[in-house]
């Protein structure tokens, strides 16, 4: 890939970033104008459309990260790493979306900000394990040591993903079972599953628009000699 066709595909993913941003303050009057108030949670209710979003677009971009790795080490191509490395960043960005309003939402609704239940704990490991895997890529100079590592360290992250979202299944916990992603037909009213479902679809086009543009970066950084 040449150095022009680079910045046009960073140019690409800060055009869709833009979009999806300007849908994603759409998104929101939705939410707020367009959905009901839930019945025993009240107003609060409404960060839902915002973390369960970040929520999956973290779980989502960990999983892409393990999985480009998981080819990384099959086909030892750097574009992959360079790939999975942008992943992981913007997957970062989304976790500390989602561990923020998590609290927020939970303090009003069940009386505190944190829990060490399943669900809380294993997604804080998975946020630190992620933490973990860009200091190393800091830490490791070889460009081929530092992939190979930081793979090894993202193929973990993929393991702990599924246990992530079945824990509300497998152990008792505050944090209430999914209402989209589940065995079963979604339980959410009409309204709210609809603008739920845009949210979800417009946060994924910004997770996105973050990761080509953030690979533009890093593609035009590593052929300039740095790892940015």
């Amino acid at each position: 890939m040449t150095a022009v066709a680079e910045r046009a595909l960073t140019r690409r993913g800060l055009l869709l970033s833009g979009v999806a941003l300007v849908l994603l303050a759409g998104i929101y009057v939705l939410a707020f104008t367009a959905t009901p108030i839930e019945r025993s949670q009240g107003f609060p209710q409404k960060i839902f459309y915002l973390h369960v979003p970040a929520a999956w677009c973290a779980l989502l971009g960990f999983t892409v990260v393990g999985v480009v790795s998981l080819l990384y080490l099959w086909l030892k191509d750097e574009r992959l790493d360079l790939f999975a490395a942008s992943a992981a960043e913007v997957g970062v960005i989304f976790s500390i979306v989602m561990l923020t309003s998590g609290p927020l939402w939970a303090r009003p609704v069940w009386g505190t900000w944190w829990q060490w239940d399943a669900r809380l704990t294993l997604t804080l490991l998975l946020f630190f394990l992620f933490i973990g895997y860009l200091s190393l890529r800091s830490a490791v100079q070889d460009p081929a040591e530092r992939a190979r590592f930081s793979a090894v360290v993202a193929l973990l992250g993929l393991v702990l993903v599924p246990f992530v979202h079945l824990s509300v299944y497998l152990f008792r916990t505050i944090h209430p079972t999914p209402v989209v992603l589940k065995p079963s037909a979604p339980t959410l009213p009409g309204s709210m599953l609809t603008v739920l479902l845009l949210s979800l679809l417009v946060h994924t086009l910004l997770y996105a628009g973050l990761v080509v543009a953030r690979y533009g970066v890093a593609r035009t950084a590593a052929k300039e000699g740095t790892h940015g």
